[in-house]
């Protein structure tokens, strides 16, 4: 075989592509297979722990989850913990953390109570927790001067939450896929792909280097890069990318764990929470702030340039974003987080967000997390003018995928790669390794 022909070529050196690429090499007789990254590391944008909240997300406090959904990320969940568990090797690359849903005021406190009875039964540890218990839990939520605040506040608390360093997890994987013998697992860094084709007998793909690569499969799995990519091979054509990023602040350890907020239904981004930064001791870091900009890249302005080629200036983009700031809570959001970025105003703005976990933060407590940040790309469906919430996948069953937008993030990895490992083995009359699969998983691929 020419050492530039692959059975599996996977665009995308994050938690994506590396877990796909764990699975064929290590749970499938899929022989040949090389994962490309444009930059020289792994794990460089959205996979990273900086660049993301390193929570473990199975659906017991994130409020914007109805019980299907809940049912559903729980499942992917499970997939993670149990390779972090029986497949990786390394203890390091989780740690707990108890999780809180923590409503204030009456309103916030009814829908809680509200939700631990809509959900309960799928969590055996999840607990609700009043004022004293929270006191106990997480004292400088519930405690201001050794008196509890005067907000009613109540909660639901579960002590089997976990933090997990998705980039870790990612250079575990492509480390186990190399080290298997008897096939070829290669890994391309600095190694950008710029043009796809389809072939005769598969695809072609073109690096910026100067390779040509040719594979039978190909998946894309490149973040907010994945859309355009699948445009030059016209897929996708009816989206727009909407990249949303998000910013973090630091401030000393006043949380043992992992505390969210009720999220407003209309808001189409995750609420403000706080917790432990795994990769910065004796450090709290609350966020995230949700911007929307025209780059895909948080900190590479030459990124604007796939935003424009990957942004429609359609009617029905226009009427999206019409839709979005025509909601006065929608609009208000917007204009605070936008707020939140300009220096000293946006610290004195944050606060008052910051002191509904924990009442006693101050002003001085608090800094902004310098590139600490990642890039969501919602899809904007131009012929419903609508924004696409969720999981965004391009699958024809022709062979190439391509993963935009895994929900709920790098919590749902495994399962999207087991997806993508079942799709893979078909397309190409493979066989999956079933007992070795369950034997690290717990289940059988789905």
């Amino acid at each position: 075989m020419n050492s530039n022909e692959y059975e599996v070529l996977i665009i995308g050196g994050g938690i994506s592509g590396g877990t796909l690429l764990y699975n064929l090499a290590l749970h499938s007789d899929v022989q040949s297979m090389c994962l490309l990254e444009k930059y020289d590391h792994l794990d460089p944008l959205n996979s990273n722990a900086h660049s993301n909240s390193q929570t473990l997300h199975c659906g017991d406090i994130e409020t914007n989850y109805n019980r299907e959904k809940a049912e559903h990320v729980q499942g992917g969940a499970e997939l993670m913990l149990q390779f972090v568990n029986n497949g990786s090797g390394d203890a390091t690359l989780k740690r707990n953390y108890g999780k809180m849903l923590l409503g204030v005021g009456d309103e916030e406190v009814a829908f809680v109570k509200e939700r631990f009875d809509l959900i309960f039964d799928l969590y055996p540890t999840l607990m609700k927790v009043g004022p004293d218990e929270i006191a106990d839990i997480e004292p400088n939520v519930a405690l201001v001067d050794g008196e509890l605040r005067e907000e009613s506040i109540y909660g639901l608390y579960n002590p089997e939450g976990w933090a997990i360093d998705y980039g870790k997890v990612t250079e575990n994987c492509v480390a186990q896929a190399q080290e298997v013998k008897g096939k070829t697992v290669e890994v391309k860094l600095s190694s950008e792909a710029i043009k796809l084709t389809r072939t005769e007998n598969g695809f072609e793909v073109k690096v910026k280097n100067g390779d040509t690569l040719h594979c039978k499969f190909l998946v894309v799995s490149a973040g907010t890069y994945s859309l355009h990519l699948a445009q030059t091979m016209g897929k996708g054509k009816h989206f727009s990318v909407l990249p949303v990023s998000g910013s973090f602040y630091f401030a000393p350890e006043v949380l043992h764990g992992k505390v969210y907020t009720v999220q407003n239904p209309k808001l189409p981004f995750a609420a403000i929470h706080g917790d432990p930064d795994m990769t910065k001791p004796n450090t709290t870091r609350f966020g995230p702030t949700a911007l929307m900009l025209p780059v895909l890249e948080r900190f590479n302005a030459k990124s604007a340039v796939g935003f424009l080629e990957s942004f429609h200036f359609s009617k029905g983009t226009a009427t999206t974003l019409f839709h979005l700031m025509k909601d006065k809570d929608i609009r208000e959001f917007i204009y605070e987080n936008i707020g939140y970025e300009v220096p000293i105003h946006g610290k004195k703005s944050f606060l008052k967000q910051v002191v509904k976990i924990v009442p006693s933060m101050q002003l001085d407590d608090l800094d902004f997390a310098d590139h600490t940040t990642g890039v969501r790309p919602q899809l904007i469906d131009e012929e419903k003018g609508e924004l696409l919430m969720g999981a965004a996948k391009f699958s024809d069953g022709d062979g190439v995928i391509f993963n935009m937008t895994p929900s709920p993030g790098a919590t749902s990895a495994f399962a999207n790669a087991a997806e993508d490992l079942v799709a893979v083995t078909q397309y190409l009359d493979k066989q999956i390794d079933k007992k070795s699969f369950k034997s690290v998983f717990g289940v059988l691929p789905s």
